[in-house]
């Protein structure tokens, strides 16, 4: 094996103010030509590239030896930096080249499955496969010092703020807080499990209650559920709590966190205070509770406009206490053939819609797919609910709220997508605030928490947990939302235990139940509990965004794929029966298609 030699510099950092100094070089061989009388490498570190010439001032044992070299040899060079004659500005070291007097190779590579440059177009499952190939490439390095580098910035400020890192348990109580638990059995207590923390909720309030008054972690949490691309089942949070505070006082806080995150990690100043919607105000205007305001398109309610018109699709919807609704696509009938309209109506299907009405604005007609129910007259009538112009098309969706909410909510936002209108690099940030505190689960045939069990309601709701009218109480919650994502979300917390209680028996936890698994948390806020709240952002997420990718897997080192496995390591995978008896565990596979 070569002998090492100490690197004095890395490949990227080299320019022309270096010329003539000696340096040494550690990397990977990016490629290599042969030219007869010279052979020039590239050099690669997580810095950048460098090119490297072996000619005739080289050593001839060196040049002989250079001409073995094949892509991804691990290397080590000494040099000296020279003028290029023939420059590269496509190269960030384009203007230099080191001219070799020194050649170390420290491990040789077979022909790597992956090409190890950003533009590979090699398919997902096997950048996740050879993973540790995909992160030598240039843009995974950036993607990587740019999370280190984000990690800094939220330490420094909060650390500023006097808030206090703590670290809090990773083997925790399992909990039901709305998706499922990594459980994780005791050898030592046979027959029990811990959980993996899908959130420090528990903990960080504990931390109040405690007087640490103002708490700060970068948490890894985990969570069993279905996987989307800005989904993943082990992700970050930056995990917030504060103590004697409201709403505002946490808004304003995170407020400047932001404007600091994307002044340092982008030189993006953004205007704050932000913008604050209501759930309620979101949901009609936008159809979604984390909208994209790049985009306007905002729904528009028409059902006193087309209440009595005799067609059944907008009567049954109108009689059923549902909704009809639609978007004003301007200027955009030409850009959608009739083939396209089908495939947006096969679309929102997913969301329950039956259908999709469409309505198209020309100089002298307006054409719709209702035009043998609605006469020129009333269909003008419609256009000017939409403040319609020639050449916009109108999509309206009739039925139960929600459906009508969904359906123009993905497509506002699917469609300026196709029209490119989402610029991943203009910013657009506002406060969610005010939403419903529980929602009627069918499966289940209770109320459920929307939140978590632990947000508190507003105050001017609390009245409605005795009558049971749950559909009035509002919860005093809050998302930051950035470009249709929710970057974050938080509560005002429950700090008096008769309240908390009795949302617990509100969600239908016996007496057992809450003792089961809450009495801890209950018994501590019998010792007096500060009133408190908090937020935590998805630290996966808010990077994805500032990135500018639309894939969470794009930011974090070694992901899962969609079906929660590591491709790399083949995890998860079957354990022996040993390790099982080990545990006092029993596994029994489930045939789901049987139980169906």
């Amino acid at each position: 094996m070569d002998k090492l030699l100490k690197r004095t510099h890395y490949c990227g950092t080299l320019g022309i103010t270096d010329a003539g100094r000696e340096v040494v070089l550690d990397g990977w061989v990016a490629g290599r030509r042969n030219l007869g009388s010279l052979i020039f490498a590239d050099i690669r570190d997580r810095s950048g590239i460098v090119q490297v010439v072996f000619g005739d001032d080289s050593p001839e044992e060196i040049k002989e030896k250079a001409n073995t070299l094949r892509s991804e040899y691990v290397v080590g060079i000494v040099g000296t930096v020279r003028e290029r004659e023939s420059k590269n500005p496509e190269m960030q070291t384009g203007d230099i080249e080191i001219v070799a007097s020194a050649l170390s190779i420290y491990s040789k590579s077979e022909t790597p499955p992956i090409y190890i440059k950003d533009d590979d177009n090699v398919s997902g499952e096997l950048r996740l496969k050879y993973r540790y190939l995909d992160l030598r490439k240039p843009e995974m390095q950036r993607v990587l010092a740019f999370r280190s580098k984000m990690y800094h910035v939220v330490r420094n400020f909060f650390y500023e703020e006097g808030f206090t890192e703590v670290e809090t348990p990773v083997l925790a109580k399992p909990t039901p807080e709305g998706a499922r638990d990594y459980l994780v059995p005791s050898r030592v207590n046979p027959g029990k499990f811990y959980a993996l923390p899908q959130s420090p909720q528990q903990f960080k309030q504990l931390l109040m209650v405690g007087g640490t008054d103002k708490y700060i972690q970068i948490a890894k949490c985990y969570r069993d559920e279905d996987l989307r691309a800005d989904r993943q089942p082990e992700f970050t949070q930056i995990d917030l709590e504060m103590s004697f505070v409201d709403q505002d006082d946490i808004i304003e806080v995170q407020e400047r966190f932001l404007k600091r995150l994307f002044a340092e990690m982008l030189g993006i100043e953004i205007e704050t205070p932000l913008p604050r919607l209501t759930w309620t105000e979101a949901m009609n205007r936008f159809g979604s509770d984390k909208p994209d305001l790049r985009v306007g398109f905002e729904l528009v309610d028409i059902a006193d406009a087309v209440k009595g018109s005799g067609f059944g699709v907008f009567e049954d919807a109108i009689a059923a206490g549902g909704r009809v609704k639609g978007i004003n696509m301007e200027a955009c009938s030409p850009k959608f053939s009739r083939k396209d309209i089908d495939r947006m109506t096969e679309s929102i299907k997913t969301y329950g819609a039956r259908g999709l009405i469409w309505i198209r604005v020309e100089e002298d007609e307006i054409k719709s797919s209702v035009s043998k129910f609605f006469n020129q007259e009333a269909l003008a009538k419609i256009c000017a609910r939409f403040e319609a112009k020639s050449g916009d098309l109108i999509l309206v969706v009739a039925g139960p709220q929600d459906v009508v909410w969904a359906s123009l909510g993905f497509l506002r936002r699917d469609l300026a997508g196709k029209l490119g209108m989402l610029d991943p690099r203009d910013y657009k940030l506002l406060w969610v605030v005010d939403f419903p505190m529980f929602e009627w689960s069918e499966e289940e045939e209770r109320y459920m928490a929307q939140h978590h069990p632990f947000t508190s309601p507003k105050n001017e709701d609390i009245k409605y947990l005795n009558s049971g009218d749950l559909g009035r109480i509002f919860a005093d919650a809050y998302d930051i939302v950035i470009n249709g994502y929710e970057a974050g979300g938080g509560s005002i917390r429950i700090h008096d235990g008769v309240l908390q209680k009795k949302i617990f028996e509100v969600l239908q936890l016996s007496e057992e139940d809450i003792k089961e698994r809450f009495g801890f948390f209950i018994d501590a806020f019998k010792y007096g509990a500060p009133p408190h709240g908090g937020i935590a952002f998805g630290l996966d997420r808010l990077c994805m965004l500032l990135l500018g990718t639309d894939d969470i897997r794009d930011v974090i080192a070694f992901p899962k794929n969609q079906s929660a496995q590591c491709v790399m390591s083949d995890a998860p995978t079957v354990v022996s029966e040993e390790q099982l008896y080990e545990l006092s565990v029993k596994v029994e596979i489930k045939d789901k298609k049987a139980d169906e």
